[in-house]
């Protein structure tokens, strides 16, 4: 018997609020800030991006069997602001960066997943594991992204961290989604 389990992870955890997928041939644009409340206080914030990842998998009853793992990054609408009398877009290219973060770590996250998951039994015993380490990594990163650069307002900063950014896309990028 083959039962379909569904887990997800979001910023703030919004199951059922409007969401892009991320696509490296899409990108945001501030339509998609819907939120009317601002889900981060300061003076210095414009806008907030809350995004992070989706997973499901397919698991069979016999723990031996193999196991279908699906991971996708995605930004949520719904729990996105803008203060519209401050946006621009440089603004808007910095709140770019931390959905291309999250989609850095969906990557990581699908790289370890393929590599040391691949039975029922497997996910039971590494799955929580793997996800909770990356999750830190993933938040730390964000942290660390808004502090060295202000949010964005540090240009020399911002640029460094969106070469970096761009290179781990691309260290990754045969973990994309499919």
């Amino acid at each position: 018997m083959k039962g379909i389990f569904v887990a997800c992870f979001l910023v703030s955890n919004a199951l059922f609020g409007q969401k892009i997928i991320w696509n490296e041939n899409v990108k945001l644009n501030w339509s998609n800030f819907k939120s009317k409340v601002n889900h981060r206080s300061g003076g210095n914030v414009v806008a907030y991006t809350n995004c992070g990842w989706a997973y499901s998998y397919v698991k069979s009853s016999n723990p031996k069997a193999p196991i279908e793992i699906e991971i996708q990054t995605v930004f949520n609408e719904d729990k996105s602001w803008k203060d519209t009398k401050r946006i621009n877009d440089y603004v808007l290219l910095h709140e770019q960066k931390h959905f291309d973060v999250a989609e850095v770590f969906s990557r990581k996250l699908r790289k370890e997943v393929s590599e040391k998951i691949k039975t029922g039994a497997d996910f039971d015993k590494y799955f929580q594991a793997i996800y909770n380490r990356i999750l830190r990594e993933y938040q730390n990163f964000q942290k660390a992204y808004d502090g060295e650069t202000r949010n964005g307002i540090v240009e020399e900063k911002q640029s460094e961290y969106n070469r970096i950014i761009a290179e781990e896309l691309e260290n990754y990028k045969s973990y994309k989604a499919s």
